[in-house]
């Protein structure tokens, strides 16, 4: 596994209940300030194996970025029950509910 999955996966996995982070901060503090992308691919492919809180990413407006409507109601439920805050517009309200990390705390290489 290449150092920036793995700093992906230590850090999704670094998010507390009640927050949510976005794939671009994650990117960005994994050293790879345009990997949003990437983020994404990874969550996908490992969230099971990895057992990530895959729920507890968003976008960068707050949204749920997942198509699927099935599986993004899911997503909102699973915040709604952590007590993530929404906006009337649908959004994460990203002031009250964003995760910003310490670097210490999280376990980097």
């Amino acid at each position: 596994m290449n150092p920036f999955t793995e700093q992906v996966i230590r850090i999704i996995k670094s998010i507390p209940t009640g927050k949510v982070m976005t794939y671009g901060q994650i990117a960005k503090i994994a050293g790879s300030p345009r990997g949003a992308r990437q983020v994404v691919r990874i969550l996908h492919s490992m969230s099971a194996k990895h057992q990530l809180p895959w729920h507890r990413v968003v976008n960068i407006k707050g949204e749920i970025a997942i198509p699927d409507e099935e599986s993004a109601y899911s997503q909102r439920a699973m915040l709604e029950a952590e007590d993530v805050c929404f906006r009337s517009n649908g959004l994460v309200d990203l002031e009250q509910s964003r995760y910003i990390p310490e670097m210490n705390d999280i376990d980097l290489i």
